[in-house]
């Protein structure tokens, strides 16, 4: 992309705009950050479809994924249409924080190399079981929200519903069973039983033990109740195979494997339901797609009875993604229970999905906010109702890789342009950003023992390529996200143990 093709804004933020696009995009980077042409290729052929609002916000973490029409770390906004080629069709996949009453003066390397070893059993990665809930359940889970998952284990993590973006709950309110009946096939959900309490295989989907290292605001920080030396885990998942096949149906998107074909294909054979001729309707527009072949983006009317349904099953998959999260964290407080003899007493700092499609007020207009790996960030003013945030600003989790500091910040007022949105991680780089890049698993463990970090499991023959190397440098990372206003560090988290696929 040609350097014309750009205005510089400020010194960490520029705007991209073409002859083809119909609104720009906005870079909340500095110049080094930039991604490759090929991403910027990518965004300019999503802004030039027509009825976007505004303008394209990407994040520092910007870059483009297989198989997909846009990329990550991106806000899109429209005003009437729902675009569902924009978003990973993983609903609500996204990260939790979870503060826990441990701290490095009462936890030996020792008893977290103990607790870690039984966690890959706890915590599967890529398994056909995880935690086997009832039929009923489920299915309250995707009506009802956190609480369905939270009364029927027991779950003693505080603060589930009340630190859970929109209570836990993306209906706002309790619907009727038959509402997802309408919008997921039954078999779907009878799949799901079997499948809550797994991190996944997909991508850096982890579960992270980490260290508060250090405190940029403690003040913040201790209206959080985040202090320095504790641990903390995060938990990075989405919502497994209920999300994943049912998006398929409701999503013109190029078949990545032939099972997803085959699932879309068996969802609608065995899907009976009282809007057939809507989901009759979207079935055939997405053959009339040739499957997302075609450059043009796939819509659904906000306001029409395909756009209704497609967010009712993405509602009722987003609550059962945040369930997943919550039933995990509870797996790992009862293992902790179990093998270590104590009660870590985990609260909840915050659940928040980075693959997001929500109505929000946006420059004086109501709009369509197409989050793709990135966080709401709403500052104190956008969180009036909450009886913390509204002090703070809402929570916003930015790791940057499985050996480098990751970082809890909040939202400010003053991040409008970027949709009040947070980049989710630090993103792929055009080149490495290290020198020492593994080759090998054994020479991974061997870069991240430098780092006094332990990784269990990875088993994936592609877990190097989660390694640092691969990702932006975290220091530059945060510096663009102070410098746009977008959001204010509160605490740093060192890494130290780390489960994934």
């Amino acid at each position: 992309m040609s350097k014309e093709k750009f205005t510089k804004l400020t010194d960490f933020k520029s705007e991209m705009k073409t002859d083809r696009m119909k609104v720009p995009v906005v870079f909340h980077v500095q110049d080094e950050l930039l991604p490759a042409d090929s991403t910027l290729s990518q965004l300019e052929s999503v802004a030039s479809n027509s009825g976007l609002f505004r303008h394209i916000a990407a994040m520092a973490d910007v870059h483009s994924k297989p198989g997909r029409k846009n990329a990550t770390g991106t806000t899109v906004a429209t005003e009437k249409h729902i675009l569902p080629q924009v978003n990973d069709t993983d609903p609500a996949c996204g990260m939790r924080l979870v503060r826990t009453n441990m701290t490095e003066d009462d936890l030996s390397p020792e008893d977290i190399d103990k607790l870690f070893k039984a966690l890959v059993n706890k915590v599967p990665t890529k398994a056909l079981l995880g935690t086997i809930l009832p039929y009923h359940v489920i299915v309250d889970i995707c009506r009802k929200g956190i609480g369905a998952a939270v009364e029927y284990l027991g779950i003693e993590t505080k603060y589930e519903k009340e630190n859970s973006l929109d209570r836990g709950n993306f209906f706002g309110e309790e619907v009727s069973k038959q509402k997802i009946y309408e919008v997921i096939p039954r078999l779907f959900l009878f799949f799901a039983k079997f499948r809550s309490g797994i991190l996944g295989a997909a991508g850096n989907h982890f579960l992270d033990l980490m260290k508060v290292s250090d405190l940029p605001d403690p003040v913040l920080a201790e209206k959080l109740g985040i202090r320095k030396g504790q641990y903390v885990f995060m938990v990075h998942c989405g919502s497994g195979i209920l999300g994943q096949y049912t998006m398929y149906m409701y999503t013109a998107k190029k078949r990545e494997h032939l099972s997803q074909a085959f699932m879309a294909w068996l969802g609608r054979m065995t899907f009976f339901t009282k809007r057939q001729h809507v989901i009759d309707g979207i079935a055939q527009k997405i053959k009339d797609f040739d499957f997302g072949a075609k450059e043009e983006l796939f819509t659904f009317d906000g306001d029409g009875e395909d756009g209704k349904m497609y967010m009712e099953a993405r509602n009722a998959c987003s609550n059962f993604a945040h369930a997943n999260r919550a039933i995990i964290a509870h797996n790992v407080s009862e293992t902790i229970k179990e093998v270590l003899g104590r009660d870590p007493g985990f609260e909840l700092v915050y659940d928040m999905p980075h693959i997001l499609v929500s109505e929000e007020e946006h420059y004086g207009k109501s709009a369509w906010i197409h989050r793709n790996g990135t966080s709401r960030a709403y500052g104190p003013t956008r969180m009036a109702d909450h009886p913390t945030f509204r002090e703070t600003g809402e929570p916003a989790f930015i790791p940057t890789s499985m050996s480098t500091d990751g970082y809890l910040c909040v939202g400010t007022d003053g991040n409008e342009s970027s949709f009040f949105s947070c980049n989710h991680g630090a993103g792929k780089p055009k080149v490495a950003a290290e020198s020492v890049v593994p080759t090998s698993r054994e020479e991974l463990d061997a870069k991240l023992s430098t780092r006094g970090v332990h990784l269990y499991n990875g088993r994936s023959s592609k877990v190097i390529e989660q390694d640092s190397a691969h990702y932006k440098n975290a220091d530059a990372v945060i510096e663009s996200v102070v410098r746009n206003d977008i959001v204010h560090p509160v605490a740093k988290l060192q890494p130290v143990a780390v489960i994934m696929y």
